[in-house]
């Protein structure tokens, strides 16, 4: 019998909106201010990007440095302050087979509704960046065996990603998804498709593997970027676009660091910023002053 860890999402459980039909759009968040504009746009599910929070909370590249406790961690915070359902990077499982078990359970603990988990040797690199190496495929199915008994509410999700394609090919990375949702995996995730056939190519032969299919957008990266209306049609479920805020952000920041640093004030920058009233909106002061007024202001 499952038990439910967590209580769901006020906007309903991600595997209610896939079994409903809903395909799910899902931009990349890292820590809470991405996560809370995302939330407040009303998504279907939010992404909680390992580039990300690798980047953000350790400054260190997507390459197997962050480990469970940053991840985890980054993810309780993100679950816990957010409406929408989280899905999470959860990497190779950040160890051996007993390791995947501790982190699905833990990850379930923080209130992820879908736990992302790939097929790469260790230490992992982003997959859009080269010389990726793939574990064997048995070794990789027994990573989502494990995940999946290890689960422990019914709403938890289990996504089986496999980094083949870019070392052993399509055929092979096509071969693992079906391997992986005959194992229980619950969404199939080939990484980096190499062009538009290839993505119709997965959905032709993996949309009636039983599992949902999810895809990566990553503009600039290995694979073209396809809107959701078209990867609907092809068979996938849900995309996600791990860069989407991430690198806008980046840019931002460049330019309207820049501008200080050349004119001495922020005053006439081209770069948009939201004012100090709606920043105060977004982070949740008005809980605060509300409390103030009940409890702290009252004769």
């Amino acid at each position: 019998m499952t038990e439910q860890l967590t209580s769901p999402s006020p906007r309903g459980t991600l595997k209610k909106k896939l079994s409903d039909g809903q395909f799910i759009v899902a931009p990349g968040i890292y820590e809470m201010i991405s996560a809370k504009v995302a939330d407040q746009l009303g998504f279907n599910a939010l992404y909680m990007t390992g580039y990300g929070v690798s980047a953000s909370h350790l400054g260190l590249p997507d390459a197997g440095l962050a480990g469970y406790t940053d991840m985890q961690g980054r993810a309780r915070t993100i679950a816990h302050g957010i409406s929408s359902p989280l899905m999470a990077d959860a990497d190779t499982g950040f160890g051996g087979l007993i390791n995947i078990q501790h982190t699905v359970r833990g990850y379930e603990e923080a209130g992820v509704q879908a736990i992302q988990l790939e097929d790469q040797e260790s230490p992992k690199k982003c997959g859009h960046t080269p010389n990726r190496r793939v574990v064997s495929q048995s070794d990789a199915i027994r990573r989502i065996e494990v995940a999946v008994a290890a689960r422990r509410s019914a709403d938890t999700l289990i996504i089986a990603r496999t980094d083949a394609r870019t070392g052993l090919g399509l055929s092979e990375a096509i071969a693992r998804g079906k391997a992986f949702a005959k194992a229980g995996a619950d969404i199939v995730f080939v990484e980096s498709p190499e062009s538009e056939e290839e993505f119709k190519r997965i959905g032709d032969e993996l949309s009636g593997c039983g599992s949902w299919l999810i895809a990566n957008m990553v503009p600039t990266g290995r694979s073209p970027e396809l809107p959701a209306k078209q990867l609907k049609a092809l068979g996938f479920s849900l995309a996600i676009w791990p860069g989407a805020v991430m690198a806008v952000a980046a840019a931002a920041t460049q330019n309207a660091l820049k501008y200080l640093a050349e004119h001495g004030t922020t005053a006439g920058s081209p770069v948009p910023m939201i004012d100090m009233k709606a920043l105060h909106e977004l982070v949740g002061f008005q809980d605060v002053w509300d409390f103030e007024k009940q409890y702290v202001e009252r004769p």
